[in-house]
């Protein structure tokens, strides 16, 4: 089976500083992670095709990226950032799709988790420039908190023409073992045609030291069901996932949560969806 892995980073901390990772509890990622990690971990685990993901809400890591992924054979899309709130926001993607690698360039993604406003994405400002992502052809991933998610529904409500990608499951609460309210603010989402979903991120939502198949699949099956197989797509979260297991583990795991699904509905979330969101054509020439 053909598997696309929709949700992975990269840095060079000798390029540029990652002030996230200032937090002791991530020391292990305080160091760089290069193509050349990336394809010894994917190439183990059989994937043919990535989807880079911005790390970092600066202007000058997006064109990076892009360049990064035209030299890749791996790599067959990139979600960048812009400033969603800044007038000329629709120059901007103008200018990053006319870069080396701008053709790599399928979506936009803030990190809105850190956003201390919970309607952060429904302010007019904002609004405004998902329109713009809309207008460029583009998708906008989601990386919010479970309390934000109300706020992304009605931002997806907001603008119809523009596909949402709801990383990590809308981090909810695995190591708690709580579903409620996530549950019940994931289905709204998912209840917007306009919207899909990343199966990723949750491994470093349980317990890091001692998560099983069993911890995620409550969360797996409430994705699974609310947006279907046509709108969820495999994603490693790569490096963030090594602090709570290797590359195939999480592999794996998704593996064991998707076996229930018939042999189509598998395809889609390994691949399908994410061809279909990101336009992945597959590898391509370096």
């Amino acid at each position: 089976m053909t598997v696309i892995d929709a949700h992975h980073h990269l840095w060079d901390l000798a390029v540029r500083d990652q002030e996230w990772l200032d937090d002791p509890g991530l020391a292990p990622l305080r160091r760089s992670f290069v193509p050349a990690d990336l394809a010894a971990a994917a190439g183990a685990a059989g994937v043919t095709a990535t989807v880079l993901v911005e790390t970092v809400n600066v202007a000058e890591e997006t064109p990076e990226l892009l360049s990064l992924a035209a030299r890749s054979e791996l790599i067959g899309a990139v979600v960048g950032w812009a400033d969603l709130t800044a007038p000329d926001v629709a120059d901007a993607l103008d200018v990053l799709r006319s870069l080396p690698g701008g053709d790599f360039l399928r979506g936009i993604r803030h990190q809105v988790q850190g956003e201390p406003d919970p309607d952060w994405l429904t302010r007019p400002e904002v609004v405004r420039g998902l329109r713009a992502v809309a207008g460029a052809g583009l998708v906008y991933d989601l990386v919010v908190l479970p309390h934000q998610l109300p706020a992304a529904a009605r931002a997806a409500a907001a603008v119809p023409g523009l596909t949402f990608v709801l990383d990590h499951l809308g981090k909810p609460p695995i190591a708690s073992g709580a579903l409620e309210p996530w549950a019940g603010r994931v289905r709204e989402l998912a209840s917007l045609p306009n919207t899909v979903c990343k199966l990723s991120g949750m491994v470093t939502e349980a317990d890091w030291s001692s998560w099983t198949v069993d911890d995620l699949r409550p969360y797996a099956d409430t994705v699974i069901d609310a947006f279907g197989p046509r709108r969820l797509m495999f994603g490693s979260d790569w490096p963030v996932s090594t602090l709570a297991g290797g590359y195939g583990a999480v592999v794996d795991a998704a593996r064991t949560l998707t076996a229930g699904l018939g042999p189509a509905e598998r395809t889609e979330v390994w691949s399908g969806t994410a061809r279909r969101v990101y336009r992945v054509p597959g590898a391509h020439p370096g």
